[in-house]
């Protein structure tokens, strides 16, 4: 555990252990958000992937939006990572390849706020990331 040493770090901290909690309480119901899994395999952190995540985070808690952001395995579209899948309540899961933060933030503004798609859905054959062959 790293060390405190000074009221930054220790507000720091808080802020974490508190992003922590908000995550927690929204998984007890996670079917009625908006869930986005972002793919952190080796391939996926290689091309972007943390750093997407980290926008999607930011972006959520900033705007308030009722989502929860998680991180996913390989989702088997090595060639378009960073990969994401988001579920809309109601919707079928869409994954999105080629994500960068720009366009997380894009598919915040279009997909998940107006519902409108953007180029770079990964279609057809594909399943969840919890569904089993």
């Amino acid at each position: 555990m790293k060390k405190i040493k000074s009221l930054d770090d220790l507000r720091q901290m808080k802020k974490n252990l508190e992003q922590g909690m908000n995550i927690r309480e929204k998984s007890d119901t996670p079917e009625s958000l908006i869930q986005i899994r972002v793919a952190m395999a080796t391939c996926g952190i290689a091309a972007g992937a943390r750093g997407v995540m980290n926008t999607l985070i930011e972006r959520i808690e900033k705007d308030k939006i009722p989502a929860i952001v998680t991180q996913g395995g390989c989702m088997g579209y090595c060639y378009a990572e960073p990969t994401i899948e988001v579920k809309i309540p109601g919707k079928d899961p869409v994954v999105f390849g080629n994500v960068d933060t720009a366009v997380a933030n894009q598919i915040v503004d279009k997909y998940i706020l107006n519902g409108e798609l953007i180029d770079g859905v990964i279609p057809t054959n594909y399943q969840t990331i919890n569904e089993k062959k």
